[in-house]
């Protein structure tokens, strides 16, 4: 199930980081890894899903098997794609909202943080196992807590946290100019991948947001409340003074449940 296209990205244009933001922020300095990495990612912001690209159509299939690894899928057209909560038959029309960079969020949560592990570990007593669950098909198959008959769509959330990191962290500025947004530029300077492993972070904290407001798929407004919930914690984590590496976020243990 679920909802209309205005969905994607239309919960956070009220958002503001005024309050996370001072005039002191504005004169700092990027060093030059911090901006050419901040250049990259603002560069991956402006490429639209085309799927007529090779490459793209590649992207999708590889969501899909890394999502559903033992079912094949018919075709990059099809309602099995439903399946992970895309709106309809073709998912590309809902990339319209945030462009390939959503679809690579999700490739890189699925494949950075799958599935189940088993970790054996020796002690005297012998062989203890002990049972990790990794976040992507956690989310995916609605594993853990106590859910709603009618769940939010996967595929169509992982757009809107996109969406939302794109605007909390005011990216599409030259350079960031509010705290969050610095401090994260300062996270991308130690890993280029801190969008992504943040992205991430966010799917997992909305999920637990979900789950803590007990919302349901039909109450549209508790949804945005949310996702609005989510970028505030989000915010007063990246505010944090003694944030160094995208590990260092509190949210970060999310991931390893």
């Amino acid at each position: 199930m679920v909802g209309p296209r205005a969905w994607i990205g239309g919960f956070f244009t009220r958002s503001s980081n005024k309050r996370f933001g001072s005039d002191k922020y504005l004169n700092f300095t990027l060093t030059s890894i911090q901006e050419e990495r901040l250049q990259r990612l603002q560069e991956r912001l402006g490429v639209p899903f085309d799927e007529t690209r090779s490459d793209h159509q590649e992207a999708l299939q590889a969501l899909w098997d890394a999502a559903f690894p033992n079912v094949k899928l018919k075709g990059l057209i099809s309602d099995q794609w439903k399946e992970m909560g895309w709106q309809g038959a073709n998912p590309s029309t809902d990339f319209r909202g945030c462009g390939f960079l959503s679809l690579e969020n999700l490739l890189f949560f699925a494949r950075n943080y799958p599935v189940w592990l088993i970790i054996c570990c020796f002690k005297e007593q012998g062989l203890i196992y002990k049972y990790l669950k990794i976040s992507f098909h956690r989310l995916l198959l609605k594993q853990g807590g106590k859910r709603a008959q009618w769940e939010y769509p996967f595929a169509v959330a992982g757009i809107n946290v996109s969406f939302m990191l794109i605007q909390m962290l005011d990216l599409y500025s030259e350079k960031p100019k509010c705290l969050p947004g610095l401090n994260f530029v300062k996270l991308l300077g130690e890993d280029e991948e801190a969008f992504d492993v943040l992205y991430c972070i966010a799917f997992a904290m909305m999920d637990a947001q979900w789950l803590a407001m007990q919302a349901s798929y039909m109450e549209f407004n508790v949804y945005s409340e949310v996702l609005q919930a989510t970028r505030r914690q989000l915010e007063r984590e990246l505010s944090l003074e003694d944030i160094h590496q995208i590990h260092d976020l509190p949210a970060y243990n999310m991931l390893y449940y």
